[in-house]
């Protein structure tokens, strides 16, 4: 895996970041080779980047170039499987563990962009929790053999972990265990705290070359074949042969090749390809629910290797005579490149202000109520709204009212009129509300307000030397 020289100074991460409030569910038996990842899916927030609906994220205007660099005609190959034998352990292998596993002190190559090393002496502390399995099995360092074995000049021999009890991830590149030292040696390490969206500082590697964690990127068997999933709800990892620079979500550039992708870039399978959906190419259920999956979440560039290579996890259970043929289905061609660096923009609120006005004694008069947005938005926003009686009545105090108020892009402020009947009752203030629903591309923050029709009618008080007053005003009342 290509590196840069590193820049950055290592900042330490807690190693209590996550306590047992958090907890999840484990496996019975620990520690566990590519076991199930408990709810809740994905294993990241929802609103991280790996999770990221990017079916109307807009196309960037070199995807055509880009692809083309890429070349149209190239397959799309799954790289992972269902490999035997010691050499022969295709896609990733990931360990579950508990918060009670012990602790390593790995020594880095990039120790400072490392985490889990001391700043003062460069030399790691304990805090991977590595299995013993890894020591002595098959098929839980990448590559097959175990971390005794120093392949780290021909395999990247990466090592997973995912911890199930306070939901968190380590994740370790070129690593070998020097058995005569009893030593840890990674090229370079990372942490993630699974229920945060914290990214590496701007720069830093990870695991991977492009600073990102790998596990959530990787197509899982647990969630492909499994029918109780029904969609898969991530985007999946992606290599490129040559790449240039990053962009987000990426922290970290591997290379400078002009006309490649840029670390972090996404692609996205089309829904429409001549007429025809890809995803139709092939019959299996596993297949097509990874292809729905890169057409609504992608694929995020994360390493240089081989062209159009997505990630996968080592696993027995898949079908090798069906998976690549699935994805030999699918070309170059059928993706194209989301705008580089794109991230959803924050949805606004909205809120709908009070209104007070004076009736009149006759005719009628408009109420207007100012419905507006924290800030503008790129899509078109809007709203439902209707009236409702509280104790002004509708047909006799005012009209009612329903429709729906939107908001161009740009626009921050609209308002919604409502009509008021003038007479020359003499009442106190009457009050009904205007109540705002079926938000699309917004949050509600206030959708009620009020209306408060003021009386200007005089009320005279008996005896004499009779003395006039003005009706009581509203009172306001709970949204």
């Amino acid at each position: 895996m290509a590196r840069v020289v590193p820049r950055l100074s290592f900042v330490l991460v807690a190693l209590c970041l996550a306590g047992a409030a958090h907890a999840q569910s484990c496996p019975a038996t620990l520690p566990a080779q590519g076991a199930p990842i408990a709810a809740p899916l994905p294993v990241f927030p929802a609103d991280n980047w790996w999770n990221t609906d990017i079916s109307t994220a807009p196309v960037d205007a070199l995807s055509p170039a880009y692809i083309a660099w890429i070349d149209p005609a190239r397959q799309v190959h799954p790289d992972f499987g269902a490999g035997q034998g010691a050499n022969a352990v295709y896609g990733f292998p990931y360990a579950v563990v508990n918060g009670a596993q012990p602790k390593w002190p790995v020594t880095f190559e990039y120790w400072d962009e490392s985490d889990g090393v001391n700043l003062s002496t460069g030399q790691g502390v304990p805090f991977y929790p590595l299995p013993q399995n890894v020591l002595t099995s098959v098929g839980w360092v990448e590559g097959g053999p175990p971390a005794t074995v120093d392949l780290r000049g021909s395999n990247d021999r990466h090592i997973l972990i995912v911890d199930c009890t306070n939901r968190t991830l380590y994740e370790l590149y070129n690593v070998w265990f020097s058995s005569q030292q009893n030593r840890w040696y990674a090229g370079s390490g990372a942490f993630f705290d699974m229920k945060t969206n914290n990214r590496r500082p701007e720069g830093w590697t990870s695991a991977d070359a492009s600073g990102l964690a790998i596990f959530p990127g990787l197509v899982r068997f647990d969630e492909a074949a499994n029918a109780g999933v029904a969609e898969i709800q991530h985007a999946f990892r992606v290599t490129m042969r040559n790449t240039n620079g990053h962009v987000y979500p990426a922290s970290h550039t591997a290379g400078s090749t002009s006309g490649a992708l840029p670390m972090g870039a996404r692609l996205r399978l089309k829904k429409n390809v001549n007429g025809v959906d890809p995803v139709t190419r092939t019959n299996d259920p596993a297949a097509r629910k990874i292809f729905r999956a890169m057409q609504k979440y992608g694929l995020i560039v994360a390493d240089n290797g081989s062209d159009m290579y997505i990630s996968g996890t080592y696993d027995v259970r898949w079908n090798n005579d069906v998976l690549n043929p699935a994805f030999h289905s699918l070309r170059a061609s059928d993706f194209e490149v989301v705008q580089l660096g794109w991230k959803p923009s924050a949805v606004p609120t909205m809120t709908i202000a009070d209104v007070a006005v004076a009736e009149g004694q006759s005719g009628t008069k408009a109420m207007t109520f100012t419905v507006r947005l924290s800030a503008a938005s790129a899509q078109t926003v809007t709203a439902s709204y209707a009236t409702s009686n509280v104790t002004a009545v509708a047909g006799s105090d005012y009209v009612s009212a329903i429709g729906s108020v939107s908001f161009a892009p740009g626009q921050t402020s609209r308002t919604i009129s409502v009509t008021v009947k003038g007479d020359r009752t003499r009442e106190s203030a009457e009050t009904f509300r205007v109540t705002l629903t079926n938000p699309v591309n917004t949050t509600l923050a206030d959708g009620v307000a009020a209306g408060t029709i003021t009386n200007d009618d005089l009320i005279r008080t008996g005896g004499t030397g009779q003395k006039t007053v003005r009706a009581p005003a509203a009172v306001r009342f709970e949204k």
